[in-house]
């Protein structure tokens, strides 16, 4: 549990970061994420579930 609340806190830490060094720059991939097909983002969110599985998997394995 102590490692899933540390990862939840350094996707805090890391899109704070985008917020306050791109803040137009991210206003303009949300503008386009809104425009993707509810597919094309589901598929992508799939992609990013499965590659972030395979990493920690990696990782617990070393």
């Amino acid at each position: 549990m102590t490692e899933f609340l540390t990862a939840l806190a350094m996707v805090l830490v890391i899109e704070g970061i985008f917020l306050s060094l791109f803040p137009h720059r991210l206003r303009q991939l949300l503008e386009l994420l809104n425009e993707m097909s509810p597919s094309a983002l589901r598929a992508g969110g799939l992609s990013c579930a499965v590659i972030g599985v395979f990493l920690i998997w990696i990782i617990k394995s070393f």
